[in-house]
Parts: structure tokens; C-alpha cells; sequence
């Protein structure tokens, strides 16, 4: 009988070990510093793909500037970086002086080093809150400058740092049809609803998401040619505003401790075989 279970253990290990002998995707993609030389398509979803041939959002434009260049991160799909011009000059009508850009994707998107478990087809954006007065920081102001918080400290309204120039930002984001949603603050989100006196249809995108009040998350829609790509769940119908309530009521009581509730499951960190087939291609292109 040990002989037998020695073996099935054995066979069990010889099974199992090639799986777990390789390195984890986001070891791999976040050691590539240059896109692949491939045309440009996103692969897979927003949490678990890449991106080919991706284009570079330059570290200062006339209207915005990449932020912690250190993090290498500021790469998209073409479509992002377009939108990114559109909208900062849209920010500049709205009376900034243009954009602070967080991350994008790494140069192949794929998992992230740390941080993100989206971003990975280069069709998320991260836009700071903190209007964007200066367009000539140094790299170093870059990694130390932070962005402002609009949300009180209890969660539950917008604080002084809120303008009517972040509505008509995000407004002018949500319109914009590519894209597909925009997660902030449930904060942000209900002074919108209560503020806008013109056309709501655009408020839909905006959904409420935690911990997005130094920065919004604009999510672009897939290229109308992108075969691999995969988009999320339609957003349901509505502008989502009485819906939000529970973000600022319900969703911030205590929960009661259940004794009986089974341990939280660990993060699965992501292996190239959990990715599209693609993904293997854009890591040894070029």
C-alpha cells in the first residue's frame, strides 16, 4: 500500500510540476521594457491579457504629463492615447491647464510588478484629480508630487477639493464614445447626479469604486477591430445614481464577524498559461 500511495504522489508532483516550474506572468511582463513589434491589438480582458505593439503616451504633451515615469507605465493601445489627447484638450476648456496621466499599461500590458490587476490590454487610464497647473515638472518632481484626494474623510461627500471643472472633465470623459466606463469616488459620483441640469444619459458610465478619489479610471471600450479582445458585462440600464446611495450608506456599516465564514481565498497569482495563447507571442516579439 505505501509502495502504491508513493507512487500516485509521485505521479501526482510529475503532473502539477510544469505548472508550477513557471515563472509568474507578471515576472515576465514586467521585465520587458519596449512593446513587442507587432501591430497594435489588445488581447484577452482588462485583468487578465496584453497588449501588442503598444504605443508610448510621450512624458510631456501640450496639454498633459506622464506621471512616475520610473513605473515605465505609461503605454497604451492607440485608441487610449488618442482619447488622452482628446480629453486634455477638453480639460483645457474646462479650465486647467491640462492632465496629470497615472498609469496606462507596461510596454506588452500583461500582470503588473505591483499594484493594478486591470491595466493589462492598455485600454485603462488612470487621470489625477489634481488639476494639472504645470506642464514643465522634472522627472523627480514626477515621483514625489501626489494628487489631491476629493472625497471626505468619512467617506461620504465630496470635500473642498471637488470643482466644477472635475464634472465638466468627467463629463466630457463619459461622453466620449469610446469609452466604456469611468470608476471614482461614490462621492464624486452622487454630486454629479445632483448637479447636472443637461443630458444625464452620459452619468450611466460613471460608476461608483473604492479608493478612487485621488484619480479616476477611464476603461476604453475594445477597437471595433480587435478580434481577441474581450469587453466586461454590459453596464446596467439607467444613470445609476439611486443606486449609488448604497456606496456612501450601507456599504460603509461594519460587517458582523461570521465565525462560520470560511477564510478569504489568496490573490491567484496569474502564470502565462492563464493568459490568452497571443500573450506568448507579444512577449518574444521584438
Amino acid at each position: 500500500m505505501i509502495r502504491v500511495f508513493l507512487g500516485i504522489l509521485s505521479l501526482s508532483f510529475a503532473l502539477s510540476g510544469p505548472a508550477l516550474a513557471q515563472p509568474l506572468a507578471k515576472q515576465l511582463f514586467g521585465a520587458k521594457s519596449t512593446p513587442s513589434q507587432h501591430q497594435s491589438a489588445p488581447f484577452g480582458s482588462y485583468s487578465k491579457g496584453c497588449v501588442a505593439g503598444a504605443m508610448q503616451l510621450p512624458e510631456t504633451g501640450p496639454r498633459w504629463q506622464a506621471m512616475r515615469l520610473s513605473r515605465n507605465r505609461n503605454w497604451g493601445h492607440p485608441e487610449a492615447i488618442r482619447f488622452i489627447e482628446r480629453l486634455s484638450a477638453s480639460a483645457v476648456q474646462a479650465g486647467w491647464r491640462g492632465l496629470y496621466i497615472g498609469d496606462i499599461s507596461q510596454p506588452r500590458g500583461g500582470p503588473m510588478l505591483s499594484g493594478h490587476r486591470s491595466h493589462q490590454m492598455g485600454l485603462d487610464i488612470d487621470i489625477w484629480m489634481k488639476p494639472a497647473m504645470r506642464l514643465d515638472l522634472t522627472r523627480r518632481e514626477r515621483e514625489n508630487l501626489s494628487s489631491i484626494s476629493v472625497r471626505t474623510s468619512d467617506q461620504r461627500n465630496v470635500n473642498g477639493n471637488w470643482t466644477a471643472a472635475h464634472h465638466r472633465i468627467l463629463r466630457a470623459a463619459a461622453s466620449d464614445p469610446a469609452v466604456a466606463r469611468i470608476f471614482v469616488t461614490a462621492p464624486a459620483k452622487l454630486r454629479m447626479c445632483a448637479d447636472e441640469r443637461g443630458d444625464r444619459a452620459y452619468l450611466r458610465k460613471i460608476r461608483p469604486w473604492w479608493g478612487h478619489h485621488y484619480h479616476f479610471h477611464v476603461r476604453m471600450n475594445c477597437p471595433k477591430d480587435a478580434r481577441g479582445c474581450v469587453e466586461q458585462d454590459p453596464i446596467p440600464p439607467g444613470d445609476g445614481c439611486t443606486e449609488a446611495v448604497w456606496w456612501v450608506t450601507d456599504a460603509l456599516k461594519p460587517a458582523k464577524p461570521d465565525p462560520n465564514a470560511p477564510p478569504p481565498k489568496p490573490r491567484v497569482e496569474l502564470r502565462m498559461a492563464d493568459l490568452p495563447q497571443q500573450c506568448s507571442t507579444v512577449l518574444k516579439g521584438g
